[in-house]
């Protein structure tokens, strides 16, 4: 029995562990953006499908022979694809689809292997089901799930703080090379008979083959605790960062909930979460504040787990008889593959705002009134009252995004809305998810830059410290335009926008770069890749100014990043990171750059008057200046606010094969 468990615990261990390895080697290349992660799910549950597919197909249409032959022939052609590394060739070059692109270089970089991991868990179980016909296969399930919630958990613990991306690549690969010489031993010495169901241990295995009506309510359950997953996901990343941590806590809770749910029938009890439920639903949809992150995270993982665990304790509930198990998780697989189709790719195509999290738990309430029609008529009774009282808050939550909202776009990089406000001074402001992007002011102030661009930011001061003369500037990120409000006659500022929907808005809904007397150009795709593939630029000043979530990509701020940069920038020229965020502290990341490179970093933490925040709706803000002009940081405006980034000797250098969000979380 040691070689079934020991290739089911591998198996899924290295299923879960690629998935955060992969996904952040990619999420350089499409800016750091939260749906990246989302579009890595639905490959990851669409790839598990095939696989269960797979598993079903040949436990049912394949003697034990054949099939046995069969996987172990692909075991060996998938060790041939390894290492795992994604080609440079797959790298956008600013136009195409996003998402197109990220499926077609995870199915080159990883598909076969992840196919035959995806299959092993319910081909294993078949496998032992043969074997050992007096034993319940559904245990290892909950088995399988716990090695993935362990390979999870490993990694912000023990991969990503330690280890090298390409050591991570390097290790897996090696594992799984060892599971595939593990896998083909299990599938060699399982009995090559198949075997008459009979009555074991007193329960006749003759059963009645599965409903339509029972595959339909298997389907349901697990897309809806699909939906949850990566629409909880989206809500907290979209503010935040979309970095492996924060990806594997709610699949984390996911996972838990299937390792109680299939472990043992004590785990899950309707009376506790059928009313946990019922309280975590409407609490979710009333509270949806993604900025209060402290709140917002605990609640939404705590629902989270109430909900998952009412999806999947009610699925283990319907399980059929070991000798359908192949159909049965071919239905949970594609319940996922569903669930992650419809939150990773339609609602972004459908939806004008992030509101699938809202649908996900209507229909999650729909869901909870079907199943306590078996309960009694209170339950239903009560399961009704909750969907009422979760459909009405959603909608209102709706209401008032569509109604705040003068202009609302969705793109693959997320929503991007503007909105007006008459008070302390009319303004407009572009948001992207609850993220403030810059703004302006209303006429005879519309050229007067205002939030984190004031005449006492970091900005403001710095050109201020350029002197005269026309000046060329790079800003990666566009977001309103704001910093064209500097501009003056002979200069050129080029933006680079990841985002065609900020492009566009920053256009139609803002005068900035049309009322400017200095050029504009706008070039569209990653900043980063793009000032790679140029030739060198010459600017005086380089903004990093690009946000995913409330922080800089980390690509941004790596040693090879900072290279790029070096070579853009003129001898006497200056570079500016935004670092105002409440989350993250990227000063200890950028002196280190800075110091790596032999230039000196500035911060300048601006907090504006009382009157000047009435008048030009300035905000807090910090930006790091960094130079290797000592003139240019020794001048009145810097002098006056500016202080050295204190050494940072323990801090290590961020590359692009290593960096972790989680060092510079503010406390």
């Amino acid at each position: 029995m040691l070689l079934y468990v020991a290739t089911s615990f591998v198996s899924a261990f290295l299923l879960f562990v690629v998935q955060p390895v992969i996904a952040k080697q990619i999420l350089p290349w499409f800016g750091g953006a939260a749906a990246v992660w989302a579009t890595c799910l639905v490959f990851f549950q669409s790839a598990l499908l095939l696989g269960y597919a797979y598993a079903d197909w040949t436990a049912r249409r394949l003697a034990p022979r054949h099939q046995a032959w069969l996987h172990v022939g692909l075991l060996a052609a998938s060790v041939l694809v390894l290492p795992i590394a994604p080609g440079e060739r797959w790298k956008p070059a600013g136009d195409g689809a996003p998402v197109v692109a990220i499926l077609g270089l995870l199915a080159v970089a990883i598909g076969l292997p992840y196919f035959l991991l995806s299959a092993t868990s319910p081909l294993v179980q078949a496998w032992f089901w043969r074997r050992f016909h007096h034993a319940v296969p559904y245990r290892l399930f909950a088995l399988s799930n716990l090695a993935s919630l362990l390979g999870l958990l490993c990694y912000p613990v023990l991969v990503e703080p330690f280890l090298s991306l390409s050591m991570q690549s390097t290790a897996w690969s090696i594992g799984y090379a060892l599971f595939a010489a593990l896998c083909a031993a299990t599938a060699l010495s399982t009995p090559r008979e198949s075997f008459a169901p009979a009555a074991v241990d007193g329960v006749t295995a003759v059963a009645a083959a599965p409903t339509a009506g029972d595959r339909a309510r298997w389907l349901s359950l697990s897309a809806m605790g699909s939906c949850l997953l990566l629409a909880v996901t989206n809500h907290l990343t979209q503010n935040v960062a979309s970095v492996p941590f924060l990806w594997v806590a709610p699949l984390s809770i996911y996972l838990v909930t299937f390792i109680l749910a299939f472990d043992h029938p004590r785990w899950y009890r309707r009376r506790v979460f059928l009313p946990a439920t019922a309280l975590a639903l409407p609490a979710m949809a009333w509270y949806g504040d993604s900025l209060d992150l402290w709140t917002t995270a605990p609640l939404h993982a705590a629902g989270l787990f109430a909900c998952c665990m009412f999806c999947h304790g009610e699925l283990a509930r319907l399980a059929p008889p070991p000798r359908f198990l192949t159909a049965f998780y071919l239905m949970l697989a594609l319940g996922g593959a569903v669930g992650s189709l419809l939150v990773g790719i339609a609602a972004p195509m459908l939806l004008p705002g992030h509101f699938e999290l809202g649908i996900a738990l209507v229909a999650c309430a729909l869901l909870l009134v079907a199943r306590s029609l078996a309960v009694g008529r209170w339950a239903a009774a009560g399961s009704a009252a909750v969907l009422v009282g979760t459909a009405v808050l959603v909608v209102l939550a709706v209401q008032e995004s569509l109604a705040s909202a003068r202009v609302m776009a969705r793109s693959f990089y997320g929503v991007v809305r503007t909105r007006d406000f008459s008070t302390p001074v009319p303004y407009r402001a572009l948001y992207h998810g609850g993220i403030d992007h810059g703004g302006q002011l209303a006429p005879p102030h519309g050229r007067e830059p205002g939030s984190y661009f004031g005449r006492t930011s970091g900005y403001g001061r710095t050109f201020a410290s350029l002197g005269a003369g026309a000046r060329r500037v790079g800003v990666i990120g566009l977001g309103a335009g704001a910093l064209m409000a500097y501009a003056r006659e002979g200069d050129v500022f080029r933006f680079y926008e990841i985002d065609p929907e900020v492009a566009r808005l920053a256009s139609t809904e803002f005068t900035f770069l049309a009322d400017s007397p200095g050029r504009v150009e706008v070039i569209l795709g990653d900043g980063r890749l793009a000032l790679e593939r140029e030739r060198s630029q010459g600017y005086d000043l380089l903004a990093i100014d690009a946000f995913s979530g409330d922080s800089i990509p980390m690509h941004l701020l790596t040693r090879e990043a900072m290279a790029t940069y070096v070579r853009h920038v003129k001898p006497g020229g200056v570079i500016v990171f935004q670092a105002t965020n409440r989350f993250v502290d990227i000063a200890p990341v950028v002196e280190r750059l800075a110091a790596a490179f032999g230039w000196r970093a500035v911060l300048i933490a601006d907090e504006p008057s009382e009157d000047d925040r009435a008048r030009y709706a300035v905000s807090y803000t910090s930006q790091i200046i960094v130079s290797r002009n000592p003139t240019l940081l020794e001048a009145a405006p810097i002098a006056s606010a500016g202080e050295p980034l204190p050494a940072q000797p323990g801090f290590p250098l961020w590359t692009d094969d290593f960096h972790n969000l989680v060092s510079i979380l503010k406390r």
